[in-house]
C-alpha cells in the first residue's frame, strides 16, 4: 500500500469536516456590509501575498477575529475560505486542499470557542468591551493552536525534511506572541468600525497593514535573491569536487544546532547559519587543478588555498545584512593555539562563530569520505575532537557539539564516490593530524607536513 496512505486519509477527512462547516456556516449567514467589505479587503491581500518572516502572513486571520464581533462567527467561517480560494495552481493538489480545509477549521474552531466564552457582536461589543475582549483573545489563541496541531500532525505524516519539532521551535514558538498581537488588529478593527467610522475602519487598520506587508514583501524578496545568490557561489564550488558536495549545507546545519544548543538569539542564530553556508566560499577562485590535485600540495598550491577564507569575504562583501558573518568566513581556519591561519589567531581572540565552524567543518569532512580515505565512524570522530581540544578547537564548544551529536545523531552522507585508491595524500585541509595532539597537516600545513 502507498505509504502517504494516511496523509491522504487525513487531508481528506479535515476537507470533509471542513465542508460541512461551512455549509452549516452557510446557511447561517447573511450578506452585510462588514461582511462583503472585508471579503473583498481579503481577496485584495490575496494579489499582495508574500512570506513575512517566517511564516505566510494573511488577512485572513485578521479578518476572521474581526468579524467574529461584527457579524458572527458564521460570517468569519464563510470568508475564511476565500483566501484559500486564490492559492497558486501550481502548487500540489493535496497541499491546497489541506490549506483551505485548515483555514475553515481554525475559523470554525476559533468561533466556537468565541461563542463559548460568552462572545458578544455589534453594538453589545462597546457595552461589554471585558467580555468581548475575553472571547476574542480566547479565540485568537485556539486559531493559532488548531493551526499549529493541524500542521504538526500533517508534517508528522509526511516524514519531511521539515519535523513537527522543527515546526515548533522555529515557526510556532518564535512567532506565536507576534500573531496574538497581529490578531489583536482584527478587535481594534471591529472596534472602530462599531464606534462609528463604519467602513472607514477597514481603510484606517487594514489598508495600512497591506502596505506594511508590501513594504516587508520587498525587503523578504531581496532576501531571497541574496540566499540565491549564495546558495550559486556554493553550487560553483561543489561542481569542482564531488567528494565535497553538500559540505556546505551540512556545515550549515551543524552549526544551527550547535547555535540553538547555545541558546543563541534569532538573529545570531541565522546569522551563524548564512556563515556555516558560506564559509567555503572563497573556493570559488581557487583553480579546480588545485582542489582536485590527487597528492600533497607544493607551496604555491598552499598558498592558493590559505587565501580562499579571504576571497570568501571579498565575495560576499557587498552583501549588507552578511556584515557580521565576514570575520566567521575569514578566520574558521585560525586554531585554538594560534597555529592556524590566515591570522595565527589563538584562544577567544578567534572570533566567536569561526570557532563553532571550525569544529563543524573538522567534523563533517572527517564524517565524508575522500578521494584518499572512506569517511570516518561518528563517535571516532567525536573522540578526535576532544583530542584536539585546546589545540585545535575550543574546548568549551567542543563539548556542547559533542553532546548535541550524542543527543541528536548526525545523517551521514551515503551517496559519494568511493575513495581512489590511486590517490596518495594523507590528510586534506579540513582534516585534523590523528593521535598527534591537534593540528592539520598534509596539503594544509604546506610541504614537509
Amino acid at each position: 500500500m502507498n505509504s502517504r496512505w494516511p496523509l491522504r486519509l487525513t487531508v481528506a477527512f479535515s476537507a470533509g469536516i471542513a465542508t460541512v462547516a461551512l455549509f452549516v456556516a452557510l446557511f447561517h449567514t447573511r450578506p452585510d456590509a462588514p461582511t462583503l467589505t472585508l471579503g473583498l479587503l481579503l481577496l485584495v491581500g490575496a494579489l499582495l501575498r508574500s512570506k513575512v518572516g517566517p511564516v505566510r502572513a494573511s488577512l485572513d486571520y485578521v479578518v476572521g477575529i474581526a468579524l467574529f464581533l461584527l457579524s458572527g462567527v458564521a460570517a468569519a467561517v464563510v470568508v475564511s475560505v476565500l483566501l484559500p480560494l486564490t492559492q497558486d495552481r501550481r502548487l500540489p493538489l493535496m497541499r491546497r486542499v489541506f490549506n483551505g480545509a485548515m483555514a475553515v477549521l481554525c475559523a470554525s474552531a476559533a468561533g466556537l470557542v468565541f461563542l463559548r466564552a460568552g462572545g458578544v457582536q455589534g453594538k453589545e461589543v462597546l457595552e461589554s468591551p471585558g467580555r468581548a475582549m475575553f472571547a476574542a483573545t480566547m479565540a485568537i489563541i485556539t486559531w493559532l493552536a488548531v493551526s499549529a496541531v493541524l500542521m504538526c500532525l500533517v508534517l508528522w505524516l509526511d516524514r519531511g525534511a521539515t519535523s513537527p519539532l522543527d515546526f515548533l521551535r522555529k515557526v510556532a514558538a518564535p512567532t506565536v506572541l507576534p500573531m496574538m498581537g497581529y490578531g489583536l488588529l482584527g478587535v481594534l478593527l471591529a472596534v472602530v468600525w462599531i464606534g462609528g467610522l463604519g467602513i472607514g475602519a477597514a481603510i484606517l487598520v487594514v489598508v495600512p497593514l497591506l502596505v506594511a506587508r508590501w513594504t516587508l514583501s520587498l525587503y523578504e524578496a531581496e532576501r531571497n535573491a541574496q540566499a540565491a545568490t549564495m546558495r550559486a557561489f556554493i553550487q560553483v564550488i561543489e561542481t569542482k569536487d564531488l567528494y565535497t558536495r553538500g559540505h556546505s549545507e551540512r556545515v550549515s546545519e551543524g552549526v544551527g544546532m550547535l547555535g540553538r544548543h547555545l541558546k543563541l538569539s534569532e538573529n545570531r542564530q541565522q546569522a551563524l547559519e548564512h556563515a556555516g553556508l558560506l564559509h567555503d566560499v572563497g573556493k570559488v577562485g581557487v583553480p579546480t587543478n588545485i582542489i582536485r590535485k590527487p597528492g600533497r600540495l607544493d607551496a604555491s598550491e598552499m598558498d592558493a588555498i590559505r587565501l580562499h577564507p579571504a576571497r570568501g569575504v571579498e565575495l560576499i562583501g557587498n552583501i549588507p545584512f552578511l556584515e557580521e558573518v565576514k570575520s566567521a568566513v575569514l578566520h574558521h581556519h585560525e586554531k585554538f593555539d594560534g597555529s592556524g591561519y590566515p591570522a595565527g589567531l589563538s584562544g577567544q581572540n578567534i572570533p566567536y562563530f569561526a570557532r563553532i565552524i571550525g569544529i563543524v567543518d573538522a567534523f563533517d569532512s572527517l564524517t565524508s569520505t575522500r578521494s584518499y580515505r572512506p569517511a570516518r565512524d561518528i563517535e571516532e570522530t567525536l573522540q578526535i575532537l576532544l583530542q584536539d581540544r585546546y589545540t585545535h578547537f575550543d574546548p568549551h564548544l567542543v563539548d556542547a557539539f559533542v553532546e548535541v551529536i550524542r543527543a541528536r545523531g548526525w545523517v551521514t552522507v551515503t551517496d559519494q564516490p568511493e575513495p581512489d585508491s590511486t590517490v596518495q595524500a594523507a590528510i586534506d585541509h579540513d582534516d585534523l593530524s590523528l593521535g598527534s595532539g591537534g593540528g592539520a597537516t598534509g596539503s594544509a600545513a604546506g610541504p614537509g607536513a
